[in-house]
């Protein structure tokens, strides 16, 4: 059974930096797309950016182009999130979603398997 594992949230102030993992067990992590997807109460998953099983296709949603950055270890079944000069609108939960068939990059309900969530703070 694939599981997925995200870390490295936390509290920043704007303009800081933080880093995203998202460890998999379970399959090797090749055998999927992954992307990243991010929550605010009350709200639905918004895409933030997703990555092709061999990283060599990325997308990204217009709002963090340019600050952060997605990329992936094949050989530690490990996905990240480089976020930088991050603002407090980019607070929210962030999951981290894999995908073993036909990749739509930007579409939650395509994923198969999430993780728990991590919690990212930005403070004004």
């Amino acid at each position: 059974q694939v599981q997925l594992v995200e870390s490295g949230g936390g509290l920043a102030q704007a303009g800081g930096s933080l880093r995203l993992s998202c460890a998999m067990s379970g399959r090797t992590s090749s055998l999927y797309n992954l992307a990243w997807f991010r929550q605010t109460p009350g709200k639905e998953r918004d895409f933030v950016a997703s990555i092709s099983r061999n990283a060599q296709t990325v997308y990204y949603e217009d709002s963090v182009k340019g600050r952060f950055t997605i990329s992936r270890d094949n050989t530690k079944n490990t996905m990240y999130l480089e976020m930088n000069n991050l603002k407090p609108e980019d607070t929210a939960v962030y999951y981290c979603a894999a995908e073993g068939g036909t990749w739509y990059p930007r579409i939650a309900s395509k994923y198969d398997v999430w993780g728990q969530g991590t919690q990212v703070t930005v403070s004004s």
